[in-house]
């Protein structure tokens, strides 16, 4: 059980590693940095949960980003199946941003 435990996390942590290679177009941010992904869980079985938000419901980037995100997490050698769910509450909002995405931005 331990073992399983530990292929989660590694694969979690791949799957952030290639969502952080996701930009929003706009603002030239990776999305996990910017905060739009609100979770990402690995099942037993290596299914990737992944909740997601844009920077509000008209964002241009609506079409192409989930598609983009689900891409990323799904190309993890080892992940069998990937469910992506957009949400938008919470709104997003520029608290979510992380502090190296927000010094990258020079509002930190």
């Amino acid at each position: 059980m331990e073992n399983n435990r530990a292929v989660q996390e590694q694969l979690k942590e791949l799957v952030i590693n290639n969502l952080r290679r996701v930009y929003d177009p706009e603002i030239n941010l990776n999305i996990y940095d910017l905060g739009l992904i609100y979770k990402v869980e690995v099942t037993d079985d290596a299914d990737v949960n992944v909740l997601m938000t844009l920077t509000s419901p008209n964002c241009p980037a609506a079409e192409i980003l989930p598609m983009e995100a689900e891409f990323a997490a799904r190309s993890v050698p080892g992940v069998n199946a990937v469910k992506l769910r957009l949400t938008f509450s919470p709104p997003w909002n520029p608290d979510n941003i992380s502090d190296e995405a927000k010094y990258q931005l020079g509002i930190l």
